[in-house]
């Protein structure tokens, strides 16, 4: 039986017809007939280095990554410890020929001929699919048309829901339109909001977000309006509530009696 003995990748191989190996990564599709030109010795015949005229032709199966290898590495009572894992790219190839003289390769790769053939069988189940989808395509709006006459009405009530303003609360009767009830808001601050054109109420209670940044700039008040909530506490008074700083002074009043008892 002929064998050889050839290099690739940096090794050498004693391969026949037939064998089946894993080398370094070859830059090749699978299916096709890769051919080493490095033959160090084939038979009897060892080459200085290589044999001349001597060719080995194989046909490449795959590409894969295989097993990972765990790289540890560990220094004794330096707490050190590095893990790494590596997984190394290797083809597997079937030797086909052994050639010498010059010779060429003559035996064609099989998988070749197996792939264009799965080829040709997909193409008409493709073919059906796609007729098939292009049918479901054209049946949909007809079935959609009679609910697209009901959809405009839909959006208008939406569009009509959320276009009508909120109804305000009506203030009380009595409340005490001062803005020191507030929480927080002395004098000093009083006087800031009556020079911004603030002096009621009722214009804090009506509030959004844009106008508590753009007071809190203007005033410098540092996030003190919303994070006393002085929005809420607006509302609640011109719904005729308490001031809150009145209800936590009767609650701590409140406390200290039950602990006299």
């Amino acid at each position: 039986m002929t064998f050889a003995v050839i290099k690739t990748g940096g090794k050498q191989y004693k391969v026949a017809a037939n064998d089946v190996l894993k080398i370094e990564k070859l830059d090749a599709e699978a299916g096709t007939i890769v051919t080493f030109d490095q033959v160090l010795m084939v038979g009897d015949t060892v080459g200085a280095p290589l044999v001349e005229g001597a060719l080995v032709a194989a046909e490449l199966l795959e590409t894969r990554k295989q097993k990972t290898v765990i790289i540890l590495k560990k220094n004794r009572r330096h707490n050190y410890r590095r893990r790494n894992g590596h997984r190394q790219l290797l083809s597997t190839v079937r030797i086909t020929e052994i050639l010498t003289g010059g010779a060429k390769p003559t035996i064609k790769a099989a998988g070749v001929a197996t792939k264009t053939d799965a080829v040709t069988e997909a193409k008409p189940a493709k073919a059906k699919a796609e007729a098939k989808t292009a049918e479901t395509k054209t049946a949909a709006p007809k079935a959609a048309a009679p609910k697209a006459k009901a959809e405009p009405k839909a959006e208008a009530a939406t569009e009509a829901k959320a276009a009508a303003p909120k109804k305000a609360a009506k203030p009380a009767a009595d409340f005490n339109d001062d803005i020191k009830l507030i929480g927080g808001v002395g004098p000093a601050l009083e006087k800031k909001l009556n020079a911004a054109g603030v002096t009621s109420l009722t214009q804090i209670a009506a509030w959004k977000k844009a106008d508590i940044a753009k007071f809190d700039e203007e005033l410098d008040l540092r996030g003190r309006a919303e994070r006393d909530e002085w929005v809420a506490q607006a509302k609640d008074l011109v719904a005729g509530k308490p001031p809150r700083a009145k209800v936590d002074q009767e609650a701590v009043a409140d406390k200290a009696e039950d602990k006299t008892k």
